[in-house]
């Protein structure tokens, strides 16, 4: 890469971070090689730490795509079917639509299944686990539409994943990911959530203790969240809160948002899949295929544009003039994540943030303008 490209790059992202705020960090790769990093920003505002390439942050939704590999993995061995029926791993579920409820359904975010978490239960909510999250699916009687009808994104069908990863391989969830894909690829700084699990370089993730307007932005911040009294004020005066486990909802749940990691080691994630060491070059085709259109769908906002599927596990950008990008984000209490693949360049971009007041879909496509 140039050194006037990193110079740009750079120019782009240091305006959005102080070193006295919660900040981010920011990978750019091609064809498996690192270009471009940047770190910025405090990983813990009480202790004073910045953040680096060791700092460990919750990457929220990206987490979808380690269990789609997890169950590839499955469907190669022969064990699991991408057209297997949902009834046929859940036979405790009691309705008959199971029956027409394909895993490749699941996966892509087209399976008409609404989410039915007790969302008024806050202790559930902060709580509950994957187990806890299918429970709702049994007696589960009225669905949103047909299988394959149309895209709504719902967390809680990936938990489907979770349950039919332990019970083909008897193995517990994590004990699986980490055999099967963490220790191979050398990804010593990613894991999955447990409470009482301690790292020593794990950000928090903060929100601005204020009310603020980011409407119209790509970001998951919550504009009339109750003000705590406990907070961290940057140079600036600014207050921020910490929001994450116990604070904030859906951290103890795994598959669908419970992976830490840094950029690194999404990195090598990343080239495990460019590579075909993970899964064949047949399923990952499948993968990163149009299944579900997300463009104009009546039942889901999240990365509803233009231009835009999801395939199993991944969002695809299909911008006409623009090079085919698969991606995906995340967003949960302070943290915002963006994870994207240009296939026909090689290129990479990974941006972990512990903070979740910056427009992150603006900001990547300035670094998309200058690396492509």
């Amino acid at each position: 890469m140039k050194q006037e490209i990193k110079d740009s790059l750079t120019q782009i992202l240091a305006p959005h971070y102080r070193d006295d705020a919660p900040g981010g960090a920011v990978l750019v790769a091609c064809n498996g090689a690192i270009e471009y990093e940047f770190y910025r920003g405090l990983a813990d505002m009480e202790n004073g730490k910045h953040i680096g390439p060791d700092t460990v942050f919750n990457v929220a939704s990206i987490s979808k795509q380690f269990a789609s590999v997890g169950l590839l993995k499955l469907v190669h061995k022969g064990l699991v079917s991408l057209d297997d029926s949902v009834a046929k791993h859940f036979p405790e579920f009691k309705s008959e639509r199971w029956k027409e409820i394909k895993l490749w359904h699941v996966m892509s975010h087209c399976s008409g299944v609404p989410d039915l978490r007790p969302r008024t239960d806050r202790n559930f909510m902060l709580y509950c686990t994957d187990r806890q999250s299918l429970e709702y699916m049994k007696d589960l009687d009225t669905f949103r539409f047909a299988p394959g009808e149309a895209y709504e994104y719902i967390n809680p069908t990936y938990q489907i994943l979770f349950g039919i990863i332990e019970r083909v391989t008897g193995m517990d969830f994590d004990d699986y990911q980490r055999k099967e894909i963490f220790e191979p690829l050398g990804m010593s700084s990613t894991f999955y959530f447990e409470p009482d699990r301690a790292t020593a370089n794990t950000a928090h993730g903060y929100i601005i203790n204020e009310e603020t307007d980011v409407s119209g932005i790509d970001c998951d911040y919550e504009k009339h969240r109750d003000k705590v009294d406990n907070d961290y004020v940057d140079g600036e005066g600014k207050h921020w809160a910490v929001c994450e486990y116990g604070i904030e909802t859906f951290f103890a749940t795994k598959a669908d948002g419970g992976l830490y990691s840094t950029a690194r080691d999404l990195l090598k994630w990343e080239n495990a899949l460019a590579s075909n060491s993970l899964i064949s070059e047949a399923l990952k085709r499948k993968a990163y295929e149009c299944i579900t259109k997300v463009s104009d769908s009546p039942y889901c906002a999240y990365q509803n544009r233009p231009n835009t599927w999801y395939g199993l596990g991944w969002f695809i950008d299909t911008t006409p003039d623009r090079e085919r990008k698969v991606y995906h984000t995340g967003d949960n209490g302070g943290f915002q994540a963006y994870l994207a693949k240009y296939e026909q360049s090689g290129k990479v971009v990974v941006m972990l943030e512990n903070r979740n007041d910056r427009d992150r879909w603006a900001t990547q496509m300035e670094i998309e303008k200058n690396i492509l």
